[in-house]
C-alpha cells in the first residue's frame, strides 16, 4: 500500500521509460498517416494538375459530373465542352480524364 503513494506523488519532472515510448508511438503513427494518406494524395493531385495542364482543343473529357464531351474552347479557368448539341461552360479542375490520350497520361 505504501508503494502505490510513492508512485502517485513522484516529483512531476522524473518520467520513466515509458514516456520515450509514448514519443515513438506517436511519431510511428505520424508516419504511417504521411505515407498512407498524404503522400499519395499529394501525388494523385500534381497527376491530375499535369493533366489539367495539358488540356488541349479537341480532347475527348470526362468531367467529375459525368459528362462526355470535345473541348472546343479553353480559357485560364473555363472550358467549353461540347457534348451532344450543348456546348457547356465548366471549370477546368472539374475535368476528371482525358479519354482519347495515352494510358500513360491517365491519372490513376
Amino acid at each position: 500500500m505504501h508503494a502505490s503513494y510513492a508512485l502517485l506523488f513522484t516529483p512531476s519532472g522524473q518520467q520513466g521509460p515509458a514516456a520515450g515510448w509514448f514519443v515513438f508511438q506517436l511519431a510511428a503513427v505520424f508516419a504511417i498517416i504521411y505515407f498512407m494518406i498524404l503522400r499519395p494524395q499529394k501525388k494523385q493531385r500534381q497527376r491530375h494538375d499535369q493533366l489539367l495542364a495539358s488540356l488541349q482543343k479537341g480532347d475527348k473529357v470526362l468531367t467529375s459530373g459525368g459528362i462526355l464531351g470535345e473541348v472546343v474552347h479553353l480559357k485560364d479557368d473555363e472550358v467549353t465542352v461540347k457534348s451532344g448539341e450543348a456546348r457547356l461552360v465548366i471549370v477546368r479542375s472539374n475535368i476528371a480524364n482525358i479519354l482519347n490520350r495515352s494510358i500513360e497520361a491517365k491519372p490513376q
